[in-house]
């Protein structure tokens, strides 16, 4: 399996999960013209834009090294134009979650609240 296989293979794991834990999944794959979301859903009110990442091995230290600033800069920059776009949740709190994906789909870590703009 090639990694964009094995990354797709990881979103669709961790939307099924995110599903089972109660969230409204939104969007997946939210693409623009300069990056993309994995995965958008709402938990309660609360719009929570998900970064996917699947591992072979992983800990949460990958999470600094595979998600840098300029990375979240992105999911920021991208996360703006979805709300302009979707005003019916303008107020609404959001919150940026980092899901890692074991390759099989064995093990996933959600790493609710994983960074914010004011890092």
């Amino acid at each position: 399996m090639n990694t964009v296989s094995k990354g797709h293979k990881g979103e669709q794991v961790a939307a099924e999960y995110v599903k089972q834990k109660g969230y409204t999944v939104l969007e997946q794959n939210y693409r623009l013209k300069h990056g993309e979301i994995d995965l958008i859903a709402r938990d309660g009110d609360t719009i929570v834009f998900f970064e996917i990442k699947t591992w072979r091995t992983y800990g949460t230290d990958q999470i600094h090294y595979s998600i840098d600033r300029v990375k979240q800069g992105k999911i920021f920059s991208i996360a703006k134009v979805y709300l302009r776009e979707h005003p019916e949740y303008d107020g609404n709190p959001v919150r940026f979650d980092v899901i890692l994906v074991q390759g099989d789909g064995g093990r996933i870590e959600h790493y609710a609240h994983a960074f914010d703009e004011e890092q």
